[in-house]
């Protein structure tokens, strides 16, 4: 065998390696999107259609029905505001807390700081369905019931923001910059607002995404706290309705194809900043 057949067959296993791959990625993709897709076809279609039989990937005539039936069955845009709100202003809050307690783990010195750290790390292993007790024990005693207070407070100083931002900043930000500003007589708060800010863009980014997300999709705490109809967020009125009689399946399926929207929204806008920092920690 000459050098260049050798050469022609490494290339071709390269080529035929790399076509398999994107082939793998494709099927995984076509598998990740294939239910969002699914639920806005069935949004078209009523509930006689969907329980004929058979997989029908034609977009239907009910779109409109479906809409009226969903403003019918619930007050859907009145959970979307209170879903957006709480998602919003926990995330906001979250960002300012979990910012400031990484930066204080990843740059003072204080004792027992490697102890608060693992505590934390520990911490996040622990089931959320353990803590519900307690977290309505306290919520109740604390008068917070039926708010929309109960819902967020208790998320925004969470573990795993805190770890992440600990952990983009012992990466991404240099230490001589942090003594340079001292030395030049600039307070910790200073640093933090002027310096350390700017430079976190990309894994608040990423935190505000995680938080968001979570908040918007959270069932279980609103569940638990929330009674009142006016109260209650997106994915508890769509979930109220899967236990009458009848129901129309058509409007719950219009309705959460909706409510994905923000999210897709809010990835596609910070995704990028997203991807630099979740990749951030592994390269300094």
């Amino acid at each position: 065998m000459t050098h260049a057949q050798a050469t022609f067959i490494v290339n071709l296993y390269h080529k035929a390696g790399k076509g398999i791959r994107n082939v793998i990625l494709l099927l995984f993709v076509l598998i990740t999107i294939f239910p969002f897709i699914w639920s806005a076809i069935l949004a078209t279609h009523d509930r006689t259609t969907m329980f004929s039989g058979g997989i029908d990937f034609n977009i239907g005539d009910k779109l409109t029905q479906n809409y009226q039936d969903l403003l019918k069955i619930m007050d859907f845009w009145s959970g979307m505001a209170n879903s957006f709100s709480i998602a919003f202003v926990g995330t906001a809050v979250s960002l300012v807390f979990c910012s400031m307690a990484g930066y204080a783990l990843a740059t003072f010195k204080f004792k027992g700081k490697n102890a608060i750290f693992g505590i934390m790390i520990a911490s996040m292993m622990i089931p959320p369905v353990l803590t519900l007790i307690p977290y309505y024990m306290v919520i109740s005693t604390l008068g917070l019931a039926n708010t929309h207070l109960a819902v967020w407070l208790p998320f925004t100083i969470n573990p795993f923001g805190i770890f992440l931002i600990r952990q983009y900043v012992v990466a991404s930000v240099p230490k001589d910059l942090l003594e340079a500003s001292k030395l030049d007589g600039a307070s910790e708060l200073r640093i933090y607002w002027n310096i350390v800010l700017p430079l976190l863009r990309p894994g608040l980014a990423t935190l505000a995404i995680v938080q968001f997300v979570f908040l918007w999709n959270n069932f279980l705490q609103p569940l638990v706290v929330l009674n009142s109809p006016d109260k209650m967020v997106i994915t508890q009125m769509l979930r109220s309705v899967q236990g009458v009689p009848n129901t129309p399946w058509g409007a719950v399926m219009l309705g959460t194809t909706i409510s994905i929207l923000p999210l897709i929204a809010l990835y596609m806008f910070a995704s990028r900043q997203m991807i630099s920092g979740l990749t951030s920690g592994a390269v300094k």
